[in-house]
């Protein structure tokens, strides 16, 4: 429909390093001219903006921006939970799953630890502001995080690595694809099953060039937005 490709767009202005939370939005006559369509489909699109929480309508004082969707850029390296902190975000993690187990040699190879060696698997749902925003699973190395638990997977992997365990997390190495929902998937996501995804694998390590945890999450592609400030290196 319409409307919802022009809530697309508003979203991704509203997301825009030109666009702080505050702004306040054009009136619908002008977002119709900008957009050309009428200022019905606006008004709908806007409404969509507004169930979405990123603005709010104020009576005889227009339509304005409350918060932006969950982004970040790249200049260093973060926790999620540290960016979602930084946002004034509020981030719970649901631990579905946790044990041990001998690693698999394709897991092995991303940690550089030996087949079966014993490695932590867990599975977690992650929710910001109380909807469900990633699916993630990860492998780490037994002998390196003795001590590791549900507790801790309820809060900051990053935050038990380098504070209890005192192994500061030098890198990642991160990659992105997309991919469709499985019906697992989409059940924890709460979003439709064959609904575009984004799968990301992370593998973290420390500064002793030993591997930490490596990760594979999936990701509600609606309801995430990355904006990328790069820098052009000069010689």
């Amino acid at each position: 429909m319409i409307y919802k490709s022009v809530a697309d767009r508003l979203r991704i202005r509203v997301n825009g390093a030109d666009c702080r939370v505050g702004d306040v939005l054009p009136s619908e006559k002008m977002l119709a001219s900008q957009f050309g369509v009428s200022r019905m489909t606006v008004r709908k699109a806007v409404d969509m903006l507004i169930e979405w929480g990123l603005v709010a309508r104020r009576h005889g004082s227009g339509t304005y921006v409350t918060k932006k969707d969950v982004q970040h850029e790249t200049k260093g390296l973060s926790g999620f939970t540290e960016l979602m902190r930084d946002q004034g975000r509020v981030l719970t993690s649901q631990v579905l799953e946790f044990r041990t187990m001998p690693a698999p040699p394709a897991i092995a190879s991303q940690l550089r630890v030996k087949v079966n060696e014993p490695v932590y698997y867990s599975s977690r749902v992650r929710s910001v502001d109380g909807r469900a925003l990633l699916l993630e699973e990860s492998y780490m190395p037994a002998r390196l995080f003795r001590t590791l638990s549900v507790a801790h997977l309820e809060g900051s992997k990053f935050a038990y690595i380098e504070n209890e365990c005192q192994l500061p997390i030098a890198g990642n190495y991160e990659s992105f694809s997309a991919v469709l929902a499985d019906r697992q998937m989409a059940e924890l996501l709460h979003i439709e099953q064959g609904a575009p995804i984004l799968r990301l694998t992370s593998l973290s390590y420390g500064e002793s060039g030993e591997f930490l945890n490596y990760s594979i999450m999936f990701r509600n592609a609606n309801d995430y937005h990355v904006d990328y400030h790069l820098r052009r290196a000069r010689d």
